[in-house]
């Protein structure tokens, strides 16, 4: 290019075009080759190496502690039950059963699965979601022992390029060795040997088909899929689509197939023995494996510091196991317990039943469908009818809409179905709807009546008129707000959801109620105080907001009705067990109809504590909550009270 007088510039071409174009070709191609050395040394930096597995199998494992970071619950890893096995100790069919379920192409790739991506890639454009895995088994070999389940660029360009040089260097025979005894099973168990011993009380080698399938179809989620608790019927299922898939691949017939599904699985062995406050740990745990990944946790080193307080931990769990033991003439089977501070949200107290290292009763019992007591399910956040511990969700809406305390009721004989007859005779109108006309609990109507009073003495028909009066959608919106998640399906409740027709977790209804605790303050959730990685570092601390969910005077008046022990003793007398002499408690009772559940809630502005009993298999007690939950609940408070500040409501 050149200027002329008038300054203008004046370009010329080159005097030879593919000069040009080959000098900014090799310009371009040295900024690439620059810009791709420079991510692949990021990528690569602090780049495990794959000849570790040849120096032995390490991991760190991540620990859950009580509140205050001394005493050790649990470890996710640490002590780890893995007993390395060579090859030709692992049955055919286990290695089979797992290439037809994990990896058709094992034997056929070099790593990577480039068909399968596509695969699912196609399925989950079709589903418009995210569902479909394409992990080769060496893959997952790389990701349990040096990645996360992050999923990040970064860790899928380290998990890809580790996956083929671990190829480049090793045999598929060596592959599948580590892979069969580095995998996690839950709990504590690592490998192929030590889940046989654990699970099924005998070596790998002597698994027969169903027991290999079954193995396998853990895998992919241990925790989901743990066999003592509610994922036992999942495992099950896709123990049988194990056996579908080996059948897929020409492993077995269908008949050996069939005949491996009708075998009855027997699960020999009852784990975790050592642990501390073992229903909030699993709890804890599923949280953390949904956020970090169990292969993540499983050598993270993460220190994980609960709420917790172990101290009133093991004074719920004697109270629970003593005072549930010592009802069984009234056919109480279980029970549960939880404690929160309603100032912090934090989760002080999870009894999830009488005795997680107990027996079922009676012997054989299947996940809460044929036993009054299943050990290691969680009572706490399982599905149960709440009865009248329900009603001040309804109430505390029909006093923001007007009510007061002192509102009058009707406490009268009253049919709901407007084409039903009034004389509460009919069981069906003339369409063949139910009809309803609810009945007190002590069979009596009072005829006027304040809300204070109807309130104090659970009387049910008025509590089905101020529902009415409130609207369902409203008295719905409303327990969603104070923390209830279970009433999805709107259609399916009525007026009887007032006397607790809907199931509910004991977890969120004593969040519930901590509200009326707080006069009226929603506080968050809080279960983990913090999280500290290997190095010391904090990767996830509890949460601390506050927002106003209930207006102050109303959640006065709510304490107020629940602490009056003169308005509830028409009913419950004056000394009953819902009575804490010298402490001012707010307490509320619910049981369902025939006695299935009971339930006892109270609170004081430092401490709220919930109580389930009954059955896990919805067997009925002899007695109503006031009999069973009650004293559990007044047994727990006189030990645990003394350990917090002796604190009054304010009066509205």
């Amino acid at each position: 290019m050149s200027k002329r007088k008038d300054n203008r510039i004046i370009y010329k071409k080159p005097k030879n075009i593919f000069a040009f174009i080959i000098k900014a070709l090799l310009t371009c191609f040295a900024v690439l080759a620059f810009a791709s050395f420079a991510a692949f040394v990021i990528i690569t930096k602090d780049f495990p190496r794959p000849e570790k597995f040849t120096e032995g199998i390490v991991a760190q494992s991540t620990k859950i502690y009580d509140r205050t970071g001394q005493t050790l619950l649990y470890e996710i890893s640490g002590d780890e039950k893995r007993t390395v096995v060579p090859l030709d100790k692992i049955p055919n069919q286990l290695i089979q059963a797992a290439i037809a379920t994990e990896d058709r192409t094992f034997y056929q790739h070099h790593g990577i699965d480039l068909k399968g991506i596509a695969r699912a890639i196609l399925v989950d454009l079709k589903l418009g979601k995210s569902s479909q895995g394409a992990s080769t088994i060496s893959q997952q070999l790389i990701r349990s022992y040096f990645l996360n389940n992050k999923k990040t660029i970064q860790r899928k360009t380290r998990e890809i390029i580790l996956t083929l040089e671990l190829e480049r260097r090793y045999s598929k025979n060596q592959i599948i060795e580590w892979y069969f005894n580095i995998i996690p099973f839950g709990s504590n168990i690592y490998g192929v040997q030590s889940a046989s011993e654990a699970l099924f009380n005998k070596s790998v080698s002597d698994l027969s088909l169903a027991q290999s399938a079954t193995l396998v179809a853990l895998v992919r989620a241990p925790s989901f899929y743990w066999p003592y608790g509610p994922g036992k019927e999942k495992l099950l299922a896709r123990k049988d689509l194990v056996l579908d898939n080996m059948v897929g691949q020409n492993f077995i017939t269908k008949e050996e197939a069939s005949l491996a599904k009708a075998e009855k699985i027997n699960f020999s062995y009852r784990p975790l023995a050592s642990i501390k406050a073992p229903h909030f740990v699993m709890f804890i745990k599923s949280y953390l494996e949904e956020k970090y990944g169990q292969e993540y946790l499983a050598q993270a080193g993460l220190k994980v510091i609960t709420t917790i307080d172990y101290d009133l931990q093991q004074i719920g769990e004697q109270t629970i196991k003593e005072q549930v033991e010592k009802m069984s003439y009234m056919k109480v089977g279980n029970g549960g317990l939880i404690v929160v501070d309603p100032k912090t949200g934090e989760l002080l107290t999870m009894v999830g039943s009488k005795d997680f290292f107990g027996t079922s009763s009676p012997k054989g019992c299947v996940s809460g469908k044929s036993c009054q007591f299943d050990p290691e399910v969680n009572v706490t956040i399982s599905l149960r009818q709440p009865g009248s511990s329900f009603k001040p969700l309804v109430y505390i809406k029909a006093f923001e809409m007007g009510y007061t305390p002192n509102t009058i009721l009707q406490d009268t004989l009253t049919e709901f179905n407007p084409n039903c007859p009034s004389n509460a005779l009919a069981t069906k109108d003339i369409y063949g709807q139910n009809c309803y006309h609810p009945h007190n609990y002590d069979g009596i109507f009072k005829g006027p009546i304040t809300v204070r009073s109807a309130l104090g003495q659970s009387r049910n028909v008025p509590a089905v008129k101020v529902l009415k009066f409130v609207g369902l959608s409203n008295a719905i919106a409303q327990a969603e707000k104070m923390g209830i998640s279970t009433l999805i399906d709107k259609n399916r409740y009525g007026l009887s959801l007032v006397l607790g027709g809907g199931e509910v977790k004991l977890l969120e209804m004593v969040y519930a109620y901590s509200i009326f605790a707080t006069d009226g303050l929603k506080i968050p959730v809080n279960f983990i105080k913090k999280i500290e990685d290997k190095n010391g570092n904090v990767v996830q601390e509890e949460q601390k907001w506050n927002y106003r969910i209930v207006e102050t005077k109303l959640a006065r008046e709510m304490n107020s009705i629940l602490s009056d022990n003169t308005a509830r003793a028409p009913v419950f007398g004056l000394n009953s067990t819902l009575y804490m002499p010298g402490w001012d408690t707010a307490v509320k009772t619910g049981t369902t109809q025939n006695n299935v559940d009971g339930w006892c809630i109270g609170y004081t502005p430092s401490l709220v504590a919930g109580i389930w009993v009954g059955n896990n298999d919805n067997r009925p007690m002899a007695q109503s909550a006031l009999n069973v939950a009650a004293p559990i609940w007044n047994a727990f408070m006189q030990k645990a009270l003394p350990k917090f500040p002796k604190e009054n409501f304010i009066k509205p």
